[in-house]
């Protein structure tokens, strides 16, 4: 707000004026922002500003639904069933309750980013000041191409992110309330305003990032070190800290008390989940346990002295679970206080002595800077007594439990992935533990504990599972590269014109959670498998950690076998889940760098550009939660696919292109002005694939793009149909769409493929120039003429 005051009179010796208006407040646009631009249409865009985008994107890859559950039950009207054509005592039908339930999932999703990023950048302010500046340094001029193109601002420093946070918050709202009763009625604008949100989950996970980046001094897109990954990795002699969740700020503050006390070396600090890449890029030295697949296990193994919860993606009864072993428990943001008394303002030797003594479960405590000295203390000092808890039980004990199970086959029933835990059960009852080694390597039992809810005589199958496993792998070590933030723009102007073209095939982001229908394995055989093909592979999250813990034939981890670099055969870590905005990101710098295309409030161009020219695609194999959800729509709107595993069908909703239908493919071409056939390229935004071998195939056939010249072409169809070929037996039969003249066939496969051409009646077509959805120029003139 503006502040104006009238000066009558104003002299100096080298001026003077009379009546001299002063107006003090908000620095001009053009200096907080980047002047070398002009501004785009859709600056702070709102729900239905991008609504126009959005229908060009749903009207070529019609959202598929399969309702989870035909029932809604939102309102006390219901319960009411919608199948058959049946709608709702509101009026609502079940593509519309679908659409609605993917909406607020994305909300949901959107919101924990968004909350994690409030937390994080107060805590910041607070820590360093408004002023501090975002330093991303020499490399990076482009530091935060989302907030760019959506906010059209430049952030020069924290205080410059709230202003984005602040719209984030607004639009969020305004998205929740369109789920209530009575709002919204058609599934396609529920889908729009889905797309809003994970535009918006977009925004708040790179304002997270670029706050903790430049405020704890995290890498700055430069190649990271190697950290240690795995059980093995832990002393157990010493005290043990154990980080879950996301936000870095508590375990932050544990390495800095430790630090400044000369404890590095005495006390051991590890995470799960996301908080534990953030602490290895705040401090290499921390230890990363593994992906939240190994929460349950490593909680019930009784290595962790002390249990440290942010937010997100916890356990719900970890505090159950700590205290069956004496674990104490700290609960450090209001997202999760586990009904625990909050002890933020009381004194610390009182909060100590209280856990030590077992008073109380656990404590909320609110300040980061207090948990770090709380948790260590209480750590050193309950640690010796815990020591017996730490100890691996007999095999011979386990076998004597195994002995009382029934094979009733309750466990295999209710596991989500009809793993054979029964089978495993038995055969420990003989003394052979081979089936339950199996399930504890690679996560392939990501440990939910449905199995133990059911079994009739109570067997703890989680625990053995556990100890088992230990006994196998408990000095097993991996390593995983640092998370290193942003693409650096120095690398974008080397590889953007060879992504673009198609020299480079593709950008595969393995992101997402560790739900797997296989295990983690999985993960890292794709990777691999890409990665031999020159293609630039980047992780994030927990299945950067899935890919850390595969070893090739000779021992090696992928980590330390391929470069870090944003190139060709290069496997990158971004970091955490807030990390995966720099995936986007460098989409968005592609057509900033090398196509000269202006970000500010240019989202409809900067996304046209991405879809049709860009070859990147998501894939998050063993995504579960609602910020997956968010992340996956997020990148959809920039026109980026995705393709998840067989549990994401449980989203409800999938965006498929249907590429038997011609029509749906055309495409204007701006530099002729004419409208082209086109090529179902991609042919999908968000697929969900069975298994491993159907994905993999579908990831190569993603990312072909309309504007591949013929080199880049014969490289992406090569894989494409390579892959086909090694998975399935068989050449695609529907290569010829991808055929645009003979320049495109790979040479290996050219007999084959003029086959299947002939077979069609395949004719050549020409090659679009500049591939858009977008209007022509005349057609954009007309709409504002019919407006006025």
């Amino acid at each position: 707000m503006e502040n104006k005051s009238k000066a009558k009179e104003l002299k100096d010796d080298f001026w003077k004026s009379k009546k001299l208006l002063v107006t003090t407040g908000k620095i001009a646009d053009d200096i907080q922002g980047d002047s070398s631009e002009s501004k785009g249409p859709t600056l702070k865009p709102s729900v239905t500003d991008l609504r126009e985008w959005d229908m060009k994107l749903l009207k070529r890859y019609t959202p598929f639904y399969a309702p989870f559950c035909d029932m809604c039950c939102l309102c006390t009207y219901g319960k009411c069933d919608l199948t058959g054509g049946k709608k709702g005592a509101c009026g609502i039908d079940i593509e519309a309750q679908q659409a609605r339930i993917v909406l607020l999932a994305c909300c949901i999703g959107s919101a924990a980013h968004g909350g994690h990023a409030r937390h994080l950048l107060e805590y910041l302010i607070a820590e360093k000041g408004e002023d501090f500046p975002i330093d991303m340094g020499t490399n990076i001029d482009i530091e935060a191409p989302i907030m760019r193109v959506v906010i059209g601002k430049k952030p020069r420093n924290l205080g410059d992110l709230k202003e984005a946070l602040d719209y984030l918050e607004e639009q969020m709202v305004h998205l929740l309330s369109a789920c209530h009763t009575g709002q919204e009625g058609k599934s396609i604008d529920f889908e729009s305003k889905a797309l809003h949100a994970g535009l918006m989950d977009d925004l708040g996970k790179e304002i997270g990032d670029l706050a903790q980046i430049a405020a704890l001094s995290m890498p700055k897109g430069e190649d990271a070190p190697l950290v240690e990954l795995g059980l093995g990795t832990i002393n157990q002699e010493k005290p043990v800290i154990l980080c879950i969740g996301h936000n870095v700020a508590p375990g932050a503050s544990i390495i800095d008390y430790l630090e400044d006390h000369g404890l590095d070396d005495d006390v051991e600090v590890c995470g799960i989940c996301c908080a534990a890449i953030d602490i290895t890029r705040y401090k290499p030295g921390a230890k990363v346990i593994g992906p939240l697949s190994k929460q349950l296990k490593f909680i019930r193994s009784g290595v962790a002295d002390v249990v440290v919860v942010d937010e997100q993606c916890v356990r719900t009864d970890v505090l159950e679970e700590a205290r069956k072993n004496k674990a104490a428990v700290i609960a450090t943001t209001d997202k999760i206080c586990l009904g625990l008394p909050d002890l933020t303002g009381v004194n610390t030797d009182k909060i100590v002595k209280k856990l030590v003594n077992d008073e109380i479960e656990g404590a909320l405590i609110l300040d980061p800077d207090k948990v770090g000295e709380v948790s260590t203390r209480v750590a050193r000092q309950i640690a010796e007594e815990r020591k017996s808890l730490k100890k691996l039980p007999d095999l011979q004990e386990i076998q004597e439990m195994a002995k009382e199970c029934t094979e009733c086959g309750w466990c295999v029933r209710v596991c989500p992935n009809n793993q054979p835990m029964m089978e495993a059960v038995t055969g420990a009852a003989e003394g052979d533990f081979s089936k339950f080694i199996e399930l504890y390597k690679y996560d392939v039992c990501y440990t939910c504990g449905r199995c133990e809810q059911e079994c009739e005589v109570n067997l703890p199958l989680i625990s053995m599972l556990t100890k088992v496993g230990e006994h196998y792998v408990k000095d097993e070590k991996f390593n995983i590269r640092a998370g290193r933030g942003p693409v650096q723009d120095v690398e974008i102007r080397r590889v953007g014109a060879p992504i673009v073209l198609g020299d480079i095939p593709g950008v595969i982001a393995f992101v997402g959670c560790s739900n797997y229908p296989e295990g983690g394995e999985d993960v890292a055989k794709m990777a691999e498998e890409f990665l031999e093909r020159n293609y630039i592979v980047v992780t994030s999250g927990c299945g950067a950690m899935s890919v850390g813990e595969y070893r090739d034939g000779d021992g090696k981890t992928l980590y330390e076998k391929y470069s870090g670099d944003f190139d060709a055969k290069g496997l990158v870590n971004v970091g955490s889940c807030v990390s995966n905005a720099h995936i986007p990101g460098a989409c968005i710098k592609i057509a900033n760098i090398f196509a000269k295309k202006p970000l500010e409030g240019n989202f409809e161009e900067i996304a046209d550009y991405i879809l049709n020219r860009v070859g990147a695609c998501g894939v998050a194999w063993g995504a579960y939660s609602q910020k997956a959800a968010a992340i996956a729509t997020g990148v959809n709107r920039w026109g980026i696919p995705v393709v998840v595993g067989p549990h994401g069908t449980k989203y409800r909703r999938l965006f498929l292109g249907r590429a038997d239908k011609p029509e749906n493919w055309k495409i204007n071409d701006l530099r002729t002005g004419e409208v082209v056939q086109g090529e179902p390229a991609p042919e999908h935004l968000l697929y969900a694939a069975e298994n491993r071998e159907e994905a993999t195939v579908m990831i190569a056939k993603l990312c072909i793009r309309q504007t591949d010249t013929p080199k880049g072409r014969q490289i992406k169809l090569n894989h494409y149909l390579d892959l086909h070929k090694k998975y399935f037996g068989i050449l695609p039969e529907d290569v010829y769409k991808f055929v645009r003249n003979e320049k495109d066939i790979p040479i290996t496969y050219k007999k084959e493929v003029i086959n299947i051409l002939e077979e069609v009646g395949w004719e050549p077509r020409a090659l679009p120039q500049e591939p858009s959805l977008m209007k022509f120029r005349e057609e954009k003139a007309s709409d504002k003429g019919d407006s006025k």
